[in-house]
Parts: C-alpha cells; sequence; structure tokens
C-alpha cells in the first residue's frame, strides 16, 4: 500500500461514548468537510478540515440525526441504520443501510447449549432497510444538512423509499440474490456495503452475495413525484425491471465501498465472510456509462492497490477522493483501528493513498 500521508480525525464526546469513531462504515469528501457514518447509530457525521487543500486533521463534529429528515422504517429514530455508504453529488447527500440481516455472536462467556443458542439466532433491524436522498446548502460556508431546500424555483425535500419497497422487497424473486436474503450478512447474505451517484444513475455494492467468485453491484434510478416529495421512487429499465445487475470479478472479494472517479469507479473491495483481508482498490473503467447489464472482467477492470489489514482490526471500510480525481489521492478510513490508530488524545488515525498514475500518462 502507498500511504502518501495520515490525516487525524476528531471526534466529539458523544461520538467517542457511541464508539462511532471506532466503527467508522462510511466516508465522503466535500470540498473543507467530510461525511462519515459509523455502523451502530442512525446519523450522520461531518468534520470540517484545518486546511481545505492539504489537510492534516479534520474535527469540529456535527451530527445530523436521519430521523430529523425522514420517517425511518423502524419504530425507534435512533436505532441503529446500519449506514454502510455515503454519496455527495450536485445538490444533494445520498446514504444507504446494509439491508442486512445478523447472527448473534458467540462471546467468551458463553459455552455448551447457551452458546449454539446464540448462534443460532438471527436478527434484523428495520432502520437498516434505509434509502435516502437529502438536501445540502451551504451555512456559514460548509455543506450542511437540511429537510428541503429550493433549487432553480423547485423546493427539494429529504426523501427515502417507502418501507414497503425497499430493496430487500425489490429482490424477492431475484434469480440471483433472492435466495441470499434470508441468510446473515456475514454468511454470504444480502449486505449492502457501498453506494455511489452519477447523475441519476445510483450504484449500490454488495458485499454479498458473492457467486463462484462473482461480486455484485446493482444500478437503480430513482427519482421523485411532486406529489409524494418525500417519497423516492425508481424507473423502470427496458427490460421493465427497476434495477440492473453488474457482475464483477474482483478475485472472489465483495464490495466494500464504491467512489466515482470520473467516468470509472473505484471499488473498495474485501472479503464477504468475517475474515480479515485481503483488501484491495480496483477501478472499473467507464462504469457510468454502462448501458446494459455488464459483466465485468480483465478488460474492464484494474486492480489498483493491495491495503493493509489487521489481524482482527484495520479493516478498511470507506474511500473518498481527496482533490481532483486526476490527483488519485484516496482517504481511507478503518472499522475496528488498531490501536495505533487510535491517539491518546481521542483521535482516529486515516490514511491518504496514492493511487497509480493512469496508463499511458
Amino acid at each position: 500500500m502507498t500511504v502518501e500521508r495520515t490525516v487525524l480525525l476528531w471526534f466529539g464526546q458523544a461520538s467517542q461514548d457511541a464508539a462511532t469513531h471506532t466503527n467508522l462504515s462510511a466516508v465522503r469528501t466535500d470540498g473543507k468537510v467530510i461525511w462519515l457514518a459509523g455502523d451502530e447509530t442512525a446519523s450522520i457525521e461531518r468534520l470540517t478540515a484545518n486546511d481545505e487543500l492539504k489537510p492534516t486533521e479534520y474535527g469540529d463534529e456535527r451530527t445530523f440525526r436521519l430521523a430529523d429528515f425522514v420517517t425511518l422504517p423502524g419504530q425507534d429514530p435512533d436505532e441503529e441504520a446500519d449506514i454502510e455508504g455515503i454519496a455527495r453529488t450536485g445538490r444533494f447527500l445520498w446514504a444507504v443501510g446494509s439491508h442486512s440481516l445478523r447472527r448473534r455472536q458467540i462471546k467468551d462467556r458463553h459455552s455448551g447449549a447457551k452458546a449454539l443458542k446464540r448462534l443460532s439466532r438471527i436478527t434484523g433491524q428495520d432502520n437498516r432497510q434505509l434509502l435516502v436522498r437529502i438536501p445540502v446548502v451551504d451555512v456559514d460556508d460548509l455543506p450542511t444538512l437540511v429537510p428541503s431546500a429550493s433549487y432553480d424555483g423547485v423546493v427539494h425535500q429529504a426523501a427515502s423509499l417507502a418501507p414497503h419497497e425497499n430493496l430487500r422487497e425489490l429482490l424477492r424473486y431475484d434469480e440471483h440474490l433472492s435466495a441470499f436474503l434470508a441468510i446473515p450478512s456475514k454468511d454470504n447474505g444480502l449486505d449492502i456495503e457501498g453506494i455511489a451517484v452519477q447523475g441519476d444513475r445510483v450504484y449500490l455494492g454488495l458485499r454479498g452475495p458473492v457467486l463462484r467468485g462473482w461480486a455484485f453491484v446493482l444500478e437503480i434510478r430513482p427519482y421523485v413525484n411532486p406529489a409524494e416529495p418525500a417519497r423516492l421512487r425508481l424507473r423502470e429499465f427496458e427490460d421493465g425491471m427497476p434495477y440492473r445487475k453488474h457482475v464483477l470479478d474482483l478475485d472472489g472479494l465483495g464490495v466494500r465501498d464504491l467512489c466515482p472517479s470520473g467516468d470509472d469507479m473505484l471499488i473498495l473491495a474485501g472479503p464477504t465472510m468475517d475474515l480479515d483481508g485481503p483488501v484491495r482498490i480496483y477501478r472499473w473503467l467507464d462504469a457510468c456509462h454502462a448501458e446494459m447489464p455488464e459483466i465485468v472482467r480483465a478488460d474492464k477492470i484494474r486492480r489498483e492497490r493491495e491495503l493493509t489489514f489487521g489481524e482482527g482490526d484495520d479493516h478498511a471500510e470507506g474511500i473518498g477522493l481527496i482533490g481532483p480525481a486526476e490527483d488519485g489521492r484516496l482517504l481511507v478510513v478503518y472499522d475496528s483501528p488498531a490501536a495505533a490508530r487510535m491517539t491518546g488524545e481521542g483521535a482516529i488515525v486515516a490514511d491518504i493513498v496514492r493511487l497509480p498514475a493512469p496508463a499511458g500518462s
């Protein structure tokens, strides 16, 4: 891995108490700020750079509760949404929950029948079934999430998919993915772990399932009917389906994050199961112009970087471009950071990685 330098991420006491800073699952850069999410809360965090052109640290955290913008699917607005992907494009920020189920873990104090009983229990959380688009405006020269905003004379509200139209429902009869809806995420079940938006295209990367080594990226085209401004709907493609499936040869790995880079798509990839490494960054060439379901293999995808990983810690979970796409610098944030990434003052160390120069440059 080519780490050019590191930056410090400073979180407030509330995020430290909720362990958001050690459960980072998504990041997106946005000028002088970065947007982050942890997989144990139902909020989006904003940190501000000390230097927009060459930051060494981000701080002055502000928390935005999702329930202040949209009606969440669950009864408890503060139940974790397991946000696994953030996208920032145009005048909106997008966020997606994992849509996954989870299997209870055997802890050190459990043994015998009690341990086996825990391992048999599968649970879900309604707030994980979330796809949301929130308007962004500048407040005090900083991008800020707001419930609604007027652009070009049109008022845009924060909007989300209706609970009965969530992505799990969308895939109930899918020939490849439906069989994995009842399987927990770490067992190769459905697990959305990345979102990227280009124009009207929304790409969703799946950590699982991975089928015979092929990873999936879903493409959807959300829109808002002015008569229902708080509701996202999905346009149908030419075949009448509300989504497309692209399958990618990521050497048996699943998608951990997506990040647009010009017309290409950068993909953070790692194991779909509960395993350490390998973790890699791939470039899906011309992904943002795909006009049909694609089989993405050697001629359309390129391995860019190998990332380091720890034993039980330091799992890369989010990537975001720093500066112009042609500079090839990525901010990388980690779930379960190693002890060396946690400073005595409470900051978390993130990496800035340099990607290879484009072919022919």
